[in-house]
């Protein structure tokens, strides 16, 4: 088990991933006649495997290694098989902990697809309202379970079609994670923006702070007076950008703290309830099973039940 407090680096901000970015040496297709869908894959250790984001949704399959994956402010394992679906600019990096002398050939399976056809698309054609709910579910990520042979065959049928029978493909992939009920979604807070990147830029430089402070007395009012904004202009800004009043973020970002420190260290609950900023047990405790649907002791149980595999 890691030493206390020991947990993995992270840069601060997520890197905006660009077209130009996206070469052919590194594992993506030419967009040489390509429509809405593109594959990717590619192995490990690549500079492809960063702290990042990108408008387009992600899906995620893990085919070999195993590691932490950081996807918003979630913080778990993976292991092969692990397939997870990334909305638009939900910044996210899978690091592998376990990589062989010389790295590995495949570690990662990808398909990243726009947001604008499928809605537009299921304003003509209602049974394309099917896969909705689903994409609002993606703001958060989702991690989809006892899926990874069927996504491997389904990414495997995307990528060697063209044209319609790739869209094709690529449908009945998507139709069948949207009913697929054993799921969970992954990150507490909404932190992808729908405005331009300088207010992207804004919100992360809010959560950093937020991050960096966790332990002390965090108030709406201090925040407002540090971005030069009334506490009523900087509330209403706060809701619009995460999806969540300032309370309800903060307290999130503390129960994932608390939850990164049941599975990563042998602290004992009440020493990890003073040090993510809560005065007392018993409202940690609370504010716990509200969040999670369970107490930290039942957490840190389960927690080392489903990752037991991995590194």
């Amino acid at each position: 088990m890691p030493a206390k407090h020991e947990l993995m680096p992270r840069s601060g901000k997520p890197e905006r991933e660009q077209d130009y970015n996206r070469s052919a040496a590194l594992g993506y297709e030419d967009t040489q006649g390509l429509g809405i869908v593109r594959c990717l894959s590619h192995g490990y250790p690549t500079p492809l495997a960063r702290w990042h984001y990108h408008d387009e949704y992600e899906l995620h399959l893990i085919t070999s290694t195993t590691g932490k994956v950081f996807v918003g402010d979630w913080i778990g394992h993976f292991h092969p098989g692990q397939l997870v679906l990334t909305g638009p600019r939900l910044p996210h990096n899978w690091v592998s902990t376990d990589t062989p002398e010389g790295g590995v050939p495949e570690r990662d399976l990808v398909i990243q697809f726009p947001h604008e056809p499928l809605v537009a698309s299921a304003k003509l054609i209602p049974e394309m309202g099917g896969l909705l709910p689903m994409l609002e579910r993606a703001k958060y990520g989702i991690e989809f379970f006892e899926f990874g042979e069927r996504g491997r065959r389904h990414w495997e049928q995307v990528k060697s079609a063209q044209g319609l029978q790739r869209l094709a493909a690529f449908y009945a992939f998507l139709s069948e994670l949207a009913v697929h009920t054993d799921y969970r979604l992954l990150s507490s807070v909404q932190l992808q923006s729908d405005d331009d990147d300088a207010s992207l830029n804004r919100i992360e430089d809010m959560f950093e702070s937020i991050m960096n402070n966790l332990g002390e007395d965090i108030s709406a009012a201090d925040m407002a007076a540090s971005m030069d904004m009334s506490e009523s202009q900087f509330s209403r800004y706060f809701k619009k950008a995460t999806g969540n009043t300032f309370t309800d973020f903060v307290n999130r970002l503390r129960i994932n703290r608390a939850c990164q420190l049941l599975m990563e260290t042998d602290q004992l609950v009440a020493a990890i309830c003073y040090e993510v900023g809560f005065n007392n047990v018993a409202n940690f405790n609370r504010r716990f099973m509200d969040i999670k649907g369970m107490t930290p002791t039942e957490f840190r149980r389960q927690s080392m039940t489903r990752f037991k595999g991995a590194a």
